[in-house]
């Protein structure tokens, strides 16, 4: 698949999966759960998401699916993303509240979008 069709695939589905994980930690704030903890589950939700389908659509190999050895790799390159969200999202809070973090979240995770889709494509799904 060339870079421009597997760069418009991964933002489609980073997209969904950015709605999903925003979805999830606007919800949960809004129930009362601190914005580091809804961060953490928005995240979690989204990445079970985009693991699947950038391994399924994206960076798909003719008859082979992902397996464990890009599972494992797909979790470093996530918590290594999910602490970057979760901080920056946190100190977002603490300086401006939590609707400086709702409105600040997309900018942070729209800056690692871009450094995962270059580990995604070069290292998790190889």
């Amino acid at each position: 698949m060339s870079l421009l069709r597997q760069g418009r695939h991964f933002i489609l589905i980073g997209l969904l999966q950015w709605l999903v994980d925003w979805g999830v930690m606007v919800a949960l704030s809004r129930l009362g759960m601190a914005v580091a903890g809804a961060n953490l589950a928005g995240r979690v939700g989204g990445a079970l998401l985009g693991f699947w389908l950038n391994g399924s659509i994206t960076f798909a190999v003719p008859g082979r699916s992902p397996g464990w050895r890009q599972l494992g790799r797909y979790l470093v390159l996530w918590c290594l993303a999910a602490a970057a969200s979760t901080g920056a999202v946190w100190a977002i809070d603490q300086g401006f509240g939590l609707h400086g973090a709702w409105l600040g979240k997309p900018l942070v995770d729209g800056t690692l979008a871009l450094a995962s889709f270059v580990a995604s494509r070069h290292w998790v799904y190889r």
